[in-house]
């Protein structure tokens, strides 16, 4: 594969793609899901199980977006340490969201195992690095702390990653569960799922104008069309953010690459998701097909993303810290990419009702847990709208 820049590497090897219609006339329905990403596609996939009538709208295709761009990292852990994640919400609140995430992994194996197609689905293990001698200690503690509240974990010294993985490192967390996903192809094929159960799907359909009354939701698209809902799930990304005036989140941009088949790694490398202490941290991880994937770099600026002179620039930093992490190997890049994400200052999404739209349901995934968080938005959102009570749904609120 010849270098490209600015292309997901998903885009690149998922070529074939359900085209869905533009929406060209007026709909009515019980729930408007706004966003065809990840997020939106299981929010579909749960609601239409339960019969539920459900509209899916995207402005680009489906899963085009920031979904287009994800790693597909599956791991329970959040970017905010369990130790200090139990300070900032309490204990109960922080061992369960991290309990949730270990949940998701497997709903997500559960899910792929129904589609009838390939997602790129592997289990794995996750390594959470010291990223300097420094950070030892703090490590020492988190692996203390998820130890005591039933994780399983191993701690690892500088010996036996360099032994046992090849990696450069003064220690790090060996934790289970963890996986991958193809997150585009998984995204297309909830969709495709959901469809088949009568979820209406409509890409290239943005929304002009919303507004609230009391029989619920009335979309109007930039086309004309109108969509008459009971309620509307706001499930775009970061592009949600337009619709509440007080922010929940900060954006930044974030790259990656894809290297070209590698077949000289340690195979228990190979089957770990690796990460590290620092803040912002690097990631890596190998795909099914060989290819070994690094991302992080990441900048305060949300618009750094959209400027391709950016992306070499990170590349190269990508790879120096690949070298690092992985002295005597080699990382020959095929594509590289950049994106956008928010981060929140728990680390935690915000799933429910917003005092702003107390009408309106919204699931915003943050940090490098987008696709678990997705998992959890999926449930906790199914059960409000169907009235019944949800133990977990006050970990995610508004205003909390």
């Amino acid at each position: 594969m010849d270098l490209r820049s600015g292309i997901p590497y998903w885009r690149l090897i998922n070529r074939s793609h359900v085209c869905y219609p533009v929406l060209d006339q007026d709909l009515a329905c019980e729930i408007v899901i706004v966003g065809g990403g990840i997020t939106g596609a299981l929010a579909a996939n749960q609601m239409s199980r339960e019969g539920l009538d459900i509209v899916l709208l995207d402005k680009r295709d489906i899963g085009s977006g920031s979904t287009a761009a994800c790693t597909g990292l599956l791991q329970y852990e959040t970017d905010v340490e369990l130790a200090d994640l139990v300070a900032k919400v309490g204990q109960n609140s922080a061992v369960r969201s991290y309990q949730l995430g270990a949940e998701a992994i497997n709903t997500v194996r559960g899910i792929t195992a129904t589609l009838g197609d390939d997602c790129g689905f592997a289990n794995r293990m996750s390594l959470y690095l010291a990223s300097k001698s420094s950070h030892l200690p703090k490590l020492r503690r988190e692996f203390e702390v998820r130890k005591q509240f039933g994780f399983d974990v191993a701690f690892l010294d500088e010996l036996e990653l360099r032994e046992r993985f090849s990696l450069r490192g003064r220690g790090a967390i060996l934790s289970r569960p963890a996986a991958q996903v193809d997150p585009l192809r998984f995204t297309q094929q909830l969709v495709a799922a959901s469809a088949a159960r009568g979820a209406r799907v409509f890409e290239q359909s943005s929304v002009k104008e919303i507004h609230w009354d009391e029989a619920g939701v009335l979309l109007t698209m930039q086309n004309g069309p109108r969509v008459r809902a009971k309620c509307i799930l706001f499930a775009a990304g970061y592009e949600t953010l337009d619709y509440l005036d007080h922010k929940v989140g900060r954006l930044h941009s974030t790259f990656a690459v894809a290297s070209a088949p590698v077949r000289d790694a340690n195979e228990q490398t190979n089957q770990c998701l690796i990460w590290e202490t620092a803040r912002p941290y690097c990631y890596l991880r190998n795909t099914v097909d060989e290819r070994i994937i690094i991302g992080g770099m990441d900048t305060e600026f949300e618009n750094d993303h959209t400027q391709l002179s950016m992306i070499p620039k990170q590349t190269k930093r990508l790879e120096h810290r690949f070298r690092e992490l992985c002295p005597g190997r080699r990382l020959e890049v095929a594509a590289a990419w950049a994106g956008i994400f928010g981060d929140t200052d728990d680390g935690l999404a915000y799933i429910g009702h917003s005092p702003e739209h107390p009408q309106a349901y919204f699931a915003l995934g943050y940090g490098g847990n987008g696709i678990t968080f997705g998992v959890v938005a999926a449930q906790i959102l199914t059960d409000l709208y169907m009235g019944r009570p949800n133990p977990d749904a006050h970990i995610f609120r508004f205003g909390r």
